[in-house]
């Protein structure tokens, strides 16, 4: 990727600054769309999914003695795709979305993720935190028409991230605001487990790749677009998994190792039972194929958990 010019212009700003209001603002993408109209997610491609998470609940709600109420609160919530989709919820579960828009009636809605003894879940949300961009240790400024121009130089808090996690490349998307985000959320569970699922990398990856090829980008309407910060579309970013691991005491799984470990299963039946019980056939058919391409390493299997428990043993190791 070339740089950006040297010169700002008067109404370029950080990607930080624009990419907020473009999302969050009072006319913000956010506020105006549902997630599920643009693109698609682990909720949205499988009710496989929402099972893996009802029975990972289930294994924080043992560990906790089965407290009255027991919560799951899913941060960045959409319209509360996850939450209406979990099977058998018990009465005492109490579901809240934490959203700037509010969703379906029937559950709780909040702005801000509260105190909680239970589930705290967070899909596809770090990756919508806004980053600061930074090229050769300046910030990067964007004009509403995408055109990207150098302003001036970095914090010394940017600096500092970007020499920890991501020391090679002249490109940097500082994640300092998303290992904040997800600290304070982990910090409002009194007890039991806080998992953040997302697409990102590791130190390992930060290569001069995106140097080439940032990972900063838009969708709208199931397509990958130019980032826009006009609010005509979803901007999103690529999380560094492991420092927002660090920065909350967790630790990180890939997608295919946390549903394997919740019972998932991609292992098509036998095809005996396609003689003997059709109907039952195919269905146990959908249900792998389903569960298949969430384990996949090349689409959603790529995705990572950072799972941080809270007063309780990790419900993955064992």
């Amino acid at each position: 990727m070339l740089p950006p010019v040297a010169l700002p212009a008067s109404s370029a700003r950080p990607w930080s600054e624009a990419m907020h209001d473009a999302l969050y603002g009072a006319d913000g993408f956010f506020l105006r769309h549902a997630p599920s109209e643009h693109f698609r997610t682990s909720v949205t491609a499988s009710p496989v999914f929402a099972q893996a998470v009802r029975r990972l609940a289930e294994l924080v709600d043992d560990a906790l003695g089965h407290p009255d109420p027991f919560d799951v609160v899913d941060v960045g919530a959409g319209r509360g795709e996850l939450l209406q989709a979990l099977p058998d919820v018990p009465r005492r579960w109490r579901l809240t979305g934490v959203d700037l828009a509010l969703g379906p009636p029937g559950l709780r809605w909040t702005a801000e993720v509260p105190p909680l003894e239970g589930l705290l879940i967070a899909n596809e949300w770090l990756d919508d935190v806004p980053p600061e961009v930074l090229f050769d240790d300046r910030v990067v400024l964007v004009e509403p028409d995408g055109t990207e121009v150098l302003g001036g130089p970095a914090t010394a808090g940017d600096l500092e991230w970007a020499r920890r996690w991501w020391p090679q490349g002249r490109r940097v998307e500082v994640g300092a605001s998303r290992d904040r985000a997800w600290a304070a959320a982990v910090g409002q569970v009194r007890a039991g487990l806080a998992v953040a699922v997302d697409y990102g990398h590791a130190l390992g990856d930060r290569t001069a790749f995106f140097d080439r090829r940032p990972t900063l980008t838009g969708y709208r309407d199931g397509r990958q677009v130019p980032p826009l910060p006009d609010g005509s579309c979803d901007l999103t970013a690529h999380v560094a998994l492991d420092a927002v691991a660090a920065a909350s005491g967790g630790r990180v799984l890939t997608q295919r190792d946390a549903l394997e470990r919740l019972g998932v299963d991609p292992t098509p039946p036998p095809l005996s039972l396609a003689r003997t019980d059709p109907r039952g056939y195919l269905a146990l058919l959908q249900a792998t194929s389903q569960a298949a391409e969430l384990m996949d390493r090349r689409t959603l299997g790529s995705f990572g958990w950072v799972v941080c428990p809270v007063g309780i043993d990790d419900p993955f190791v064992g």
